[in-house]
């Protein structure tokens, strides 16, 4: 796991800003009759306006990611192709991104209910997952370890009764998308590997209604839940600092 420079956190400080503004235009757009496919042209365009480049596209696997962001529908989990299929009202959709400014990448994920009214289930899911995120990140500092990370996210989880899906994790994040630290959404406090300051990571809670189950689709990248429940995820990009963190994908 790196220590970036100060001129690197600079470049991920203009990528968070990018990103974290990208997935405003995006949410705000997300209404009934749109498709997923249309939102990805208008990621697409705003990294091309900004001088930065689509962090998932052409990443990994066989076949490479054909896209430039993840948007993931209701029982889709993550790493979700762009569609056509356009949005209904009530649909639960997660925007996943990544974005490499002057080659340093951030990676942020946020999740709506198109038109703005989720039932009392989709809120427990929304409510809880994006808690989890942000308890976590309320303890993130130097000194302390990625098991009170996952420890704190586990039980804040727990507490909404959502199952947490086990196969992904956070991650280091900053010179590539995955860095060799992982941050699991459950664990035991006082355990895994110590922060320490200039340390950059991806912490995102991932979670459904029902069992955590997960199958990949036979587009080769798709993950989608067994039970057919809905899904959820919020993620930011952090920066260890001297004496806390910043969020590097916050408005």
């Amino acid at each position: 796991m790196s220590i970036k420079t100060q001129s690197e956190i600079e470049k991920m400080r203009i990528s968070g800003r990018i990103l974290a503004n990208t997935l405003k235009i995006l949410t705000e757009m997300a209404v009934e009759g749109i498709t997923p496919k249309d939102l990805a042209k208008v990621a697409a365009s705003e990294l091309k306006r900004n001088g930065a480049t689509a962090t998932f596209l052409g990443y990994g696997g066989t076949p490479p990611y054909p896209d430039v962001i993840c948007i993931s529908v209701n029982d889709q989990v993550q790493h979700s192709v762009p569609t056509n299929i356009p949005l209904k009202n009530g649909d639960i959709v997660n925007f996943d991104f990544g974005v490499t400014y002057d080659g340093l990448v951030t990676d942020s994920g946020v999740t709506i209910c198109v038109g703005g009214v989720p039932n009392q289930s989709q809120r427990r899911l929304l409510e809880g997952t994006k808690q989890a995120l942000y308890d976590a990140i309320s303890i993130i500092k130097p000194g302390i370890k990625v098991g009170d990370i996952s420890s704190t996210i586990e039980k804040t989880l727990r507490k909404y009764k959502l199952g947490i899906v086990k196969e992904l994790v956070g991650h280091g994040v900053g010179h590539e998308l995955h860095e060799d630290l992982e941050v699991p959404n459950y664990g035991k406090a006082g355990t895994g590997p110590v922060l320490k300051p200039g340390m950059t990571i991806a912490v995102e809670p991932i979670t459904t209604l029902g069992k955590p189950d997960i199958y990949q689709d036979n587009d080769g990248w798709t993950l989608r839940t067994w039970d057919g429940s809905l899904s959820a995820q919020f993620e930011h990009t952090i920066l260890i600092t001297e004496n806390g963190c910043e969020v590097l994908t916050a408005l």
